[in-house]
């Protein structure tokens, strides 16, 4: 599989994670930053070859074969995040760019032992699950910040919004993964609320809080 089919796969899974039916070649293409006629081709391809399930004007579907193949993919991307988070001291909001080239180093045993060797972690450092080497991906159990009620608090689980412009402005707030977050306030008039954060309140916008994943406590 090329680097381009590899990203493919994985783009197509990303988006059928929220579409019960088939992914559009226009949302991959927005997407892969690509024209609408390049992903039609390269998905004729990904079809050839049985990774995709492919018929115009119903979209695009992962095969059982495309789906364990995208899985993998994702493994060896956040594997990697957490690599170089725990054991190089990359920042969450650097590793991203990195990640995209060692995830299609094709090594099975490397990407086994890099799971061994840090513990079979289960979340990448954005929260997201980690598939094992089997495609199995342990289900986490959370809900946006902006559905939290006033006076309920949560533990931060993982963002929505893995960018990297993002990911700095919760580290100038000091939220991170396991900050207890607590609802003070709502604004009615647009949805702004306060939270009670590391022993401060702060104004967040409705923007923000709908991209963090909390666990109920």
């Amino acid at each position: 599989m090329t680097y381009s089919e590899e990203n493919y796969l994985k783009a197509i899974y990303h988006l059928s994670l929220s579409q019960k039916q088939g992914v559009s070649t226009n949302a991959i293409a927005a997407l892969v930053e690509s024209k609408a006629s390049s992903v039609t081709d390269m998905v004729k391809k990904l079809a050839e070859k049985e990774w995709v399930k492919y018929q115009k004007y119903q979209g695009v579907l992962l095969t059982d074969k495309g789906l364990l193949a995208a899985k993998m993919i994702v493994r060896k991307h956040r594997l990697w995040e957490v690599f170089l988070v725990e054991k190089l001291d990359f920042s969450w909001d650097e590793v991203h760019d990195v990640a995209e080239e060692l995830e299609h180093i094709q090594s099975e045993k490397l990407i086994n032992k890099l799971d061994a060797f840090l513990g079979f972690p289960t979340e990448d450092p954005h929260g997201d699950p980690i598939p094992d080497k089997n495609g199995n991906i342990t289900k986490i159990e959370k809900q946006l910040l902006s559905e939290l009620e006033i006076g309920k608090s949560g533990i931060c689980v993982g963002v929505k919004d893995s960018s990297s412009s993002f990911l700095q402005y919760l580290d100038k707030q000091q939220i991170a993964l396991g900050s207890e977050i607590k609802i003070v306030a709502k604004e009615s008039f647009d949805n702004s609320l306060t939270i009670a954060v590391n022993t401060k309140e702060i104004l967040i916008s409705n923007k923000i809080a709908s991209n963090l994943f909390v666990k109920s406590k």
